[in-house]
């Protein structure tokens, strides 16, 4: 999400000081309101029906819903605590399946850099490069050899 400029977030202070005034009845006129504290009119009648700040809302143009994402976020995890995390691909083609389940009769999918933008998007995700399965590694972890050692210890 954008950084938010000072002017929107004042006026946006301005607006829910006006909404709690109009509320406790302090003032009685939306326009009245709206000039005492230097705001639209309409946007604050807007917001007293109920619309919501721009900033808070989820932006356009995202294919996915938020609970799909979060659980696409969470098979990452799991995946990742089992030892097979998922690369970037894997990722897009789960969301791929997500989308083929949304029931539409045109079949949606994913952009090229849709992987990409997912992980940017949510801070807990981390891209990171996988080693090699290292053969001294591989040796130590035989059951004959831990055995052995257990015994020896």
């Amino acid at each position: 999400m954008p950084p938010k400029s000072r002017n929107s977030i004042e006026q946006e202070g301005r607006i829910i000081l006006a909404m709690s005034a109009l509320q406790k009845k302090e003032i009685t006129n939306i326009r009245e309101a709206a000039r005492l504290y230097n705001i639209p009119r309409t946007t604050l009648r807007d917001r007293l029906k109920g619309s919501s700040y721009r900033a808070e809302q989820r932006a356009n143009g995202h294919k996915l819903t938020q609970n799909e994402e979060e659980s696409l976020v969470q098979w990452i995890f799991s995946m990742d605590q089992r030892g097979a995390a998922p690369r970037p691909a894997h990722v897009q083609d789960m969301a791929n399946i997500l989308l083929s389940k949304h029931g539409d009769t045109n079949i949606k999918t994913v952009g090229v850099n849709w992987a990409t933008n997912f992980i940017k998007r949510h801070d807990e995700l981390k891209t990171r490069f996988s080693r090699r399965y290292n053969h001294q590694r591989a040796k130590c972890e035989d059951p004959k050899i831990i055995k052995e050692w257990f015994d020896w210890v």
